[in-house]
């Protein structure tokens, strides 16, 4: 499934709004704040670790025991995130997860001009969904250890002018899933896109217009540390 940009509630975290500004955690590590920007807005802020990593999953819930739910997957070096549109009078749980993990080499695909016709309009798309082939997968090793678990033999078939069937084999025995990332032509980051449960080692992508030519590539990922975590109610 396609990452959303940003999902209104319920979905891919200071009571009153004179509590905003959270201070950060002990020692260097950086601190997550929240500020109510609009009644039903919430923009959330951060600093950036070192060593940095891949980037953050942003997590919310409405208890703060959860359960908490991902809003996006974020690359490294973006630092603000606005929730928008939120329900009224309701209060807001929010962290941040980092994520690391080996990535596949990457490859460009340029797709042909145009949308999809009526034929690809009707076709089942049946290489569309996520899955996991036996024929790729290997016995697999740690993420932690020393260059373990990057993804190899990463292809790309366009499958129509929007459609593309991507496969790789698997190297990992511990990932929390997998990332394919996507930096498009002109851009100067690569962005996860899809997010993909453990095991899988094939996945379609039906793009959007700025994605007519990008650069791809698929990380074997786990989950790092959490950041603090901040609260907010909406207004009226």
């Amino acid at each position: 499934m396609r990452i959303p940009v940003h999902v209104a509630v319920p979905a891919v975290l200071l009571l009153a709004l004179s509590a905003c500004s959270v201070p950060q955690r002990a020692g260097d590590e950086p601190g997550l704040r929240a500020t109510l920007t609009t009644p039903t807005d919430i923009d959330l802020s951060w600093q950036e670790e070192e060593p940095q990593p891949a980037g953050h999953a942003l997590e919310f819930a409405t208890e703060e025991s959860g359960p908490w739910t991902v809003l996006q997957y974020l690359p490294v070096g973006l630092r603000t995130y606005r929730h928008p549109d939120l329900m009224p009078r309701t209060t807001f749980f929010y962290r941040l997860r980092a994520f690391d993990g080996p990535v596949s080499a990457p490859l460009t695909v340029a797709l042909p001009q145009g949308g999809m016709t009526k034929a690809d309009e009707d076709s089942s798309h049946t290489w569309l969904p996520a899955r996991k082939d036996p024929g790729r997968v290997v016995p697999g090793r740690p993420l932690a250890a020393s260059g373990a678990g990057a993804p190899t033999g990463f292809k790309a078939v366009v499958k129509h002018a929007n459609g593309i069937l991507f496969t790789w084999t698997d190297h990992a025995s511990d990932e929390a899933g997998f990332l394919l990332e996507a930096r498009t032509r002109g851009g100067s980051e690569y962005e996860p896109l899809v997010v993909l449960d453990p095991d899988v080692n094939s996945t379609g992508l039906v793009t959007l217009p700025t994605e007519k030519e990008a650069s791809y590539r698929v990380r074997a990922f786990r989950h790092g540390e959490l950041s603090n975590v901040v609260r907010l109610t909406t207004g009226e």
